[in-house]
């Protein structure tokens, strides 16, 4: 699957010219040669040949004969504190497989909420929110209902996972530096750490040959900065998930449109378009 997926990358990207232009533009932004990048077009096609293995394979079938974790004391230990663990991790390499993992050598115990957005077709909604359920797994709407959920699981000790750049609806996030670049960031990771206590990890997943996988955990570089200033608390993430995204940048998912603004034109904020935010 991976190998036709790395096919198909590179049909999708010599297909589509947005596809292109979103990519070089993204890659350009963060400072970085496009040689540097260009693995990405095959691991975007990967990533997308994964899924059907992900999401409908037996609820017998363990993932952890393909998978490895480096870190992992790192999670035993913020489960062990009790006050909960949120596990970030950006659109890089198999993320999709990141909470899969986790379910089955923690989830017994400790359960993962994983927070997402709906399909707006129903039969895809229904198809997805039923393939990411599993034992051990359980899935949160991105809405209020399933804030509360997550406060519910961190108060619980359990654990929460979020990918923080995803762009956030508007009014839920801040203007926060993305590779030296204004993005609009979520605000949601930060109060979920403020008001729980919880310990939060950065974490990836990295495709490796033969169909395997290497989850790397760690913890983040620096701490949220005190007295919960939004835009200082989102570049504190932001910069996390930079250093985990130049670890492999050939496996970003550098056509994301991280910098979209979903606010109407002209409202950014003067700091943020100086890149101070």
């Amino acid at each position: 699957m991976h190998a036709l997926g790395a096919a198909l990358g590179w049909l999708a990207w010599l297909g589509s010219r947005n596809f292109r232009a979103r990519m070089s533009a993204n890659v350009a932004r963060a400072g970085l040669p496009p040689a540097a990048a260009r693995a990405s077009i095959a691991h975007s096609g990967r990533m997308a040949a994964e899924l059907p293995y992900l999401w409908l394979r037996a609820q017998d079938s363990p993932l952890d004969e393909r998978v490895q974790w480096r870190g992992r004391e790192l999670v035993d230990a913020a489960l062990a504190r009790g006050k909960g663990l949120i596990i970030v991790t950006p659109h890089l390499g198999a993320f999709e497989a990141i909470a899969q993992s986790y379910a089955e050598q923690w989830g017994r115990t400790h359960p993962m909420t994983a927070l997402y957005r709906p399909a707006r077709k129903p039969w895809l909604a229904e198809l997805v929110a039923g393939s990411r359920a599993r034992p051990g797994l359980l899935t949160a709407p991105a809405n209020l209902a399933g804030v509360r959920l997550m406060i519910r699981s961190l108060k619980q000790g359990d654990c929460v996972g979020l990918l923080p750049d995803q762009v956030p609806p508007e009014g839920q996030g801040v203007w926060a530096p993305w590779f030296g670049q204004p993005a609009y960031t979520m605000t949601l990771l930060a109060r979920l750490i403020q008001q729980t206590g919880c310990t939060w990890l950065a974490v990836w997943c990295e495709r490796l040959p033969g169909g395997l996988y290497l989850i790397r955990a760690a913890e983040p570089p620096a701490a949220l900065p005190a007295g919960g200033d939004a835009a200082a608390c989102a570049a504190v993430i932001n910069q996390a998930m930079e250093q985990l995204i130049l670890q492999a940048p050939g496996q970003y998912l550098w056509s994301y449109q991280r910098y979209k603004q979903p606010r109407p034109a002209g409202t950014v904020p003067a700091t943020a378009a100086k890149g101070k935010a």
